[in-house]
């Protein structure tokens, strides 16, 4: 099933760049395997996915021995992160996508580890949501790129949720202006449901988990 639904993706992801005048090379697949075993990186990474997403901290600590010696594969924090559980995030993750304070950039600097960051941006209006104000952006770039071992890779949002794709293009695109703005090149931007208005609106990050891995369910 994953193969097939792999395949899948990939063909949309191929149709939405050929809209886009895009390159598929220019897309970053994240499979997001929040709540899912070590063994679906594992297929995953089989079928030749190298880059997983992951909500919680101290849920990918529990699979984290169990896929780190995967070759070529690369992890990336998508969900909240606490100051301080910014040293362990620091260990097992090269990428956070979800920095929204200089003092959270400031304590990942801090765990002495090279990382790829990217800026939460909060677009909507949800209390649920989490991300730094656009209008506060220019200040955490700036505090961001004092940091010696962080490297600056772009934006990240997620809309409010809605089951049609195009309710999410607005903010999508708001995303891309805010990167332009700010010099930014990388945009995290697009789940399951509407990756490709993402793809066509800029997205250089999708994360993926229920196309990839069905329904998530928690025991």
């Amino acid at each position: 099933m994953l193969r097939e639904n792999l395949a899948l993706v990939e063909e949309k992801i191929e149709r939405a760049c050929h809209r886009a005048g895009r390159s598929r090379s220019e897309i970053t697949l994240v499979a997001v395997t929040k709540v899912f075993p070590a063994e679906a990186i594992h297929a995953a990474w089989a079928l030749g996915v190298r880059d997983f997403g992951e909500n919680y901290v101290q849920e990918f600590e529990a699979k984290y021995a169990d896929v780190s010696m995967l070759e070529g594969a690369r992890f990336h924090l998508i969900g909240h992160l606490q100051s301080n559980k910014s040293r362990l995030a620091a260990e097992m993750f090269g990428t956070i996508q979800t920095v929204d304070t200089a003092k959270l950039a400031r304590r990942l600097n801090d765990a002495g580890k090279p990382l790829e960051v990217m800026i939460e941006v909060k677009l909507s209006e949800e209390d649920a949501k989490h991300g730094t104000a656009p209008e506060e952006i220019a200040s955490l770039v700036e505090a961001i790129r004092g940091c010696s071992n962080l490297r600056l890779a772009g934006l990240m949002t997620m809309p409010p949720w809605s089951d049609i794709a195009e309710e999410s293009r607005p903010y999508f695109a708001r995303l891309r202006e805010l990167a332009v703005k700010h010099g930014l090149g990388g945009l995290s931007m697009g789940m399951s449901h509407d990756f490709e208005a993402a793809i066509e609106e800029g997205a250089t990050h999708i994360r993926v988990g229920t196309a990839l891995f069905g329904r998530r369910t928690k025991n």
